[in-house]
């Protein structure tokens, strides 16, 4: 495909109604109007997917630095400019509900108020049935206690980083003090909050980390692995089991980041839904392999012919592009058929052909050798051959010099 072609392409994208926007400052108004009957559609088909138990919610970051005051800056990220977007997938990375960031976010419909971060997470579990049992994981910046409270009376477990002063009148030891007791040392507390235990557990290992969960505390202890730098050797230090839980479990949208980075669709464009349009593609091509791999695994053996990522890819855009689209090539074409016959008719009797509806049906029509033969009936042509069509039954050239089969069926 040419570069102007495919800016012609890109010039006519669109998937809503401009005539239908209502302006900024209007009621109702959707600063992601652009793109909304595809986040609608691309979520509602997510969450027709199964979970599995273990289910994390995080951020992500859409690369973006045009202009566009949807954008957002945030140093921590590798990616620092962009659209933020609100995940919910599950550990192995499969997406099962996004959310992206367009300003206030308001609580989720039935759902209490737990302030901006805890009403993204509402938000992206309203759908899940209740008292079923999930365990859902975060990270600091979405956790409180009140978060905690809520999703546990709806029936889903919770365990999550938190930030000290989301933790009211609990004493915990300071990072000083922690650091001076060895790593691996530990401080466990427990409270009960409108019916619901709450394990909170302060950890020191390279550095201090405080953790509030409502199923998992601090035991059973577990044995880790570290490298001590002043003995030079790798030493155990003990774990509490809440840490273990939570690392297990977390990583299910940074996978999915991973995952996006490698071959990620990039394209320039000014206008700003572009790049979310395109982000949405991918996030929807990396479900459908992580599906692909976990099917495949069920049935088969792991990793024997199984297609990678970027095979996979591949595969998808061949027969997007190919599938039931007849094959064009650059050399100039001969006179049409249909033309080619009516000049014939003219001279004298010609031998019928077939409809021009079925000779261009792309449906059965193959090469078949006989042992007679007959005289090739594309008009123009003066050869004599031994193949015909099985469905049509008329003769046509195909042989490396002369092919009049598929020219017969494409002009």
């Amino acid at each position: 495909m040419t570069l102007n072609r495919w800016e012609q392409i890109k010039s006519f994208i669109h998937i809503n109604d401009n005539d239908k926007f209502i302006p900024l400052g209007s009621e109702g108004h959707d600063p992601l109007h652009k793109i909304r009957p595809l986040i609608t559609i691309t979520n509602n088909i997510l969450k027709s997917l199964s979970i599995g138990e273990n289910i994390c919610v995080d951020e992500q970051i859409i690369p973006y630095k045009g202009m566009s005051r949807l954008k957002q800056y945030n140093p921590q990220k590798p990616k620092k400019w962009g659209y933020k977007v609100f995940l919910l997938c599950g550990d192995d990375g499969l997406l099962h509900n996004f959310e992206v960031y367009s300003g206030k976010i308001l609580p989720a419909e039935g759902l209490p108020d737990v302030g901006a971060s805890g009403n993204a997470v509402l938000r992206l579990i309203s759908y899940i049935p209740q008292q079923i049992n999930y365990k859902l994981f975060f990270d600091n910046w979405f956790c409180s206690p009140n978060l905690q409270v809520v999703l546990a009376q709806r029936g889903i477990f919770c365990a999550a980083t938190v930030r000290g002063n989301r933790l009211p009148n609990i004493n915990f030891p300071t990072d000083k003090e922690l650091k001076k007791k060895g790593r691996g040392f530990f401080v466990s507390k427990k409270t009960i909050i409108n019916g619901v235990e709450l394990n909170s557990v302060k950890w020191h290992d390279n550095r201090a980390v405080t953790l509030l969960s409502t199923f998992v505390g601090a035991h059973p202890l577990i044995d880790c692995e570290r490298y001590d730098r002043k003995k030079k050797d790798k030493i155990m230090i003990k774990c509490p089991n809440i840490v273990k839980v939570y690392n297990k479990s977390m990583g299910g949208v940074d996978l999915m980041d991973s995952l996006l980075s490698l071959y990620r669709i990039h394209t320039k464009s000014r206008k700003w839904y572009h790049r979310i349009l395109f982000h949405v593609f991918d996030m929807l091509l990396i479900n459908s392999w992580l599906l692909y791999k976990r099917d495949y695994n069920s049935i088969s053996i792991a990793g024997k012919d199984r297609l990678s990522l970027y095979n996979f890819k591949i595969s998808v855009a061949e027969v997007l592009c190919k599938y039931g689209k007849c094959t064009s090539n650059n050399i100039p074409k001969r006179k049409s058929v249909q033309t080619g016959y009516r000049e014939k008719c003219k001279k004298g009797p010609a031998q019928y052909l077939p409809l021009q509806e079925v000779r261009k049906d792309l449906t059965a029509h193959w090469p078949k050798y006989n042992d007679k033969k007959g005289r090739c009936k594309m008009p123009g042509c003066l050869f004599i051959t031994k193949v015909s069509c099985k469905k049509c039954g008329v003769y046509l050239c195909f042989t490396p010099t002369n092919n009049c089969f598929i020219d017969f069926y494409e002009n």
